[in-house]
């Protein structure tokens, strides 16, 4: 008998679903402003494409390590979480760099 209720078992195909649109658009996203920084070979072009992809990484990590690699919750959260933090710091500073 499964541990979750027949409610928890929709969030989580919804939330499965969320993450891997996240991580498509997040994806396209990162390689379009890659795929700018080579062609104009732009510094804060390529801070950005790494921004992107942090925070794409971010906000698909901690569903996987908690379903894949069975790490607690609150632990795969704030790796999630940390991840996110982190890329928004370097999209913020892509943006201010001349």
């Amino acid at each position: 008998m499964s541990p979750h209720a027949p409610g928890d078992v929709t969030v989580m195909i919804a939330l499965t679903i969320v993450k891997t649109l996240i991580l498509v658009v997040g994806g396209t996203i990162t390689y379009l402003t890659l795929k700018a920084y080579r062609r104009t070979r732009r510094r804060e072009l390529g801070l950005l494409a790494v921004g992107f992809g942090v925070v794409t990484l971010g906000f698909v990590l901690a569903g996987v390590l908690f379903e894949v690699l069975e790490v607690a919750l609150p632990v795969g959260i704030l790796i999630e979480s940390l991840l996110v933090l982190g890329g928004f710091l370097v999209i913020a500073y892509s943006l201010y760099v001349d």
